[in-house]
């Protein structure tokens, strides 16, 4: 069945759903990014993951309300543009896309680091093209070819944590043959300073290093418009949503600061994972950790480019990107908007290797804090959205938030505050303050757009109307 109004089918099975919503939450960043977290709050870090993991529950629950009584390819980007108006709808989608473009450019160059220390006769930009290609070939065969990718790339990915949570309860508990567990206890929690050896101001500050390790939870409800059943599919991700964070976050940094104590150097030095392997005696823990990176990347790359290009599809069929965005092959495959996705990713990588500390950088923080902008927008977006749905089809409610609207309120509060939070980190490059200035930057010139091409577009309609008229009239 394809999708009411477009181009795109339904090639996305069950199992391509549910393995794509497990595996969305398992980003590369909880892999290479959690030490820097454990160093910055110690044990705490496990309440700055609950603390994110809670936000992001009720924002996927909002999204999965809106998504299931209207599964679209633009998601919570139509659902703007319907419920706060076209300007939303046009800013948040392009500011989304403009953050997977970005993405894709981190992540083939993480990737290519890894595979260049595996054959370094290929430089790191060749590693770079070969990979981003393959999975551009990929996307642009159909949507099934993505989702199979994605299936076994998911599959990797649970597979990986779910064997490290199992291996490191059982050194935990001191039944895990052959391993050194002389220093894994629960003790580590809190003999070292305390469970909160930073204070309790660390949990913000650590907020701040893992909010972004998060993204990309919503990429089910976009997915979902290229399924057999949307609504079962979408009503399926959001409802596992929280066993999910529950069980690969908080599980996998629980056993982490469990077996290692937080203040230890290994940490910063080999990745907490690998520290953590390493310090049971587990042989070629840093090269099994880098394959299960790898593929945390080459997944991250894969949704990244399905998601910008699904993404430019609906713009493109709104009327808010170029109309060759709207069109697709006859295997359903948005073409045009997966090669701009995947061109402006070639030119990110580009700026990455010649000018890392410039153009690059301002890339980087001017999409930083879009993650968070487009939260708050499903929050307001959710508000209104609702007494739309219990108007014109109360029976399309299949999935509800929780205390309507008392916990969508607390979200959008805390989202604000947490932005308001970064702007009093000051240090480094890719400061908290840095990025959130140059994010609403950059989001004030999209929004600006925005009313610019809806004021010249009622100018035209009018002349449109008044030309039909005389037409009608002359014809008459």
């Amino acid at each position: 069945m394809t999708p009411p109004g477009s181009g795109l089918q339904a090639g996305l099975k069950n199992r391509h759903l549910t393995m794509i919503a497990i595996g969305g939450v398992i980003g590369a960043g909880l892999f290479v990014g959690s030490s820097s977290g454990i160093a910055a709050a110690g044990p705490g870090i496990l309440l700055s993951y609950a603390l994110v993991g809670t936000l992001v529950v009720l924002v996927m629950r909002m999204l999965g309300e809106m998504s299931a009584a209207n599964p679209t390819s633009g998601s919570f980007s139509e659902h703007a543009d319907r419920a706060l108006g076209r300007w939303a709808g046009f800013s948040i989608g392009w500011l989304y896309w403009f953050f997977w473009v970005v993405v894709l450019a981190v992540e083939g160059t993480a990737g290519a680091k890894i595979l260049e220390g595996w054959v370094p006769a290929v430089p790191q930009w060749g590693w770079a093209l070969i990979v981003m290609l393959v999975l551009t070939a990929s996307n642009l065969v159909s949507v099934g070819s993505y989702g199979e990718f994605e299936f076994w790339f998911a599959g990797i990915k649970v597979v990986a944590i779910g064997a490290f949570i199992v291996v490191g309860l059982l050194a935990i508990f001191g039944v895990l043959p052959g391993a050194h567990t002389d220093n894994a206890s629960f003790s580590n929690l809190t003999s070292h300073g305390g469970f909160l050896p930073h204070g309790p101001g660390s949990i913000l500050t650590g907020v701040l290093l893992v909010v972004f390790s998060f993204m990309g939870s919503e990429i089910a409800t976009l997915a979902a418009g290229e399924s057999e059943d949307p609504q079962r599919a979408v009503t399926k991700a959001t409802n596992s949503i929280i066993w999910r964070i529950g069980v690969f976050y908080l599980g996998s940094i629980l056993v982490v600061v469990t077996l290692v104590p937080w203040n230890d150097a290994s940490l910063a030095k080999q990745g907490s994972y690998v520290a953590a392997l390493n310090s049971l005696g587990i042989a070629h823990a840093g090269e099994i950790m880098n394959v299960i990176v790898l593929t945390a990347v080459l997944s991250c790359l894969n949704s990244g480019l399905y998601t910008a290009s699904r993404m430019a599809f609906s713009l493109g069929q709104r009327g808010d990107a170029p109309k060759a965005f709207a069109r697709t092959t006859s295997r359903g495959v948005p073409m045009a908007a997966i090669l701009a996705s995947v061109v402006f990713g070639f030119v990110a990588v580009f700026f990455n290797y010649k000018f890392p500390n410039t153009v690059f950088l301002f890339l980087l923080n001017s999409s930083g804090a879009v993650a968070l902008f487009v939260w708050l927008a499903i929050c307001f977006s959710q508000l209104r959205m609702r007494r739309i749905i219990q108007r014109e089809a109360p029976e399309k409610l299949v999935v509800k938030m929780w205390l309507y609207p008392y916990l969508t309120w607390a979200a959008a509060a805390l989202i604000v505050f947490v932005l308001g939070y970064m702007l009093t980190d000051t240090e480094g490059a890719s400061s908290g303050r840095k990025t959130v200035l140059l994010s609403l930057g950059v989001a004030a010139v999209v929004v600006v757009l925005a009313f610019v091409k809806q004021a010249v577009q009622s100018r035209r309609a009018p002349a449109g109307a008044a030309e039909a008229a005389t037409d009608k009239v002359s014809i008459g």
